[in-house]
C-alpha cells in the first residue's frame, strides 16, 4: 500500500545521502528504519548487548572501545 511522507528538503537530503552510503534506495532505507523502530529487527546496539553477555569483563571493555568510533559523527558527511 503506497504511503506518502511530507518531510523537509533538508531531511530528504540527509536520508538520500545516508541511503547512498548504505547502498540502498531511499525507500529501502526508510523501511529499514521503520522496522527497527517497530522492533521487527534488532538495531546494532541491541544486537551487541545481546551478544556481549558471553564476553568476560575485559573482553566487553575491549569491545566498547572498538565500537566507540560509531558514536562519532563526521560533520562533513552531512553537509
Amino acid at each position: 500500500m503506497p504511503l506518502s511522507l511530507r518531510i523537509s528538503p533538508k531531511k530528504e537530503t540527509l536520508i538520500k545521502k545516508a541511503a547512498m552510503r548504505a547502498g540502498k534506495t531511499k525507500s529501502a532505507y526508510i523501511l529499514e528504519a521503520v522496522d527497527e523502530k517497530l522492533g521487527l529487527v534488532q538495531d546494532r546496539e541491541k544486537m551487541i548487548r545481546k551478544l556481549a553477555g558471553w564476553l568476560s569483563h575485559d573482553e566487553a571493555e575491549e569491545l566498547r572501545k572498538a565500537i566507540k568510533i560509531f558514536d562519532q559523527i563526521n560533520q562533513g558527511d552531512w553537509d
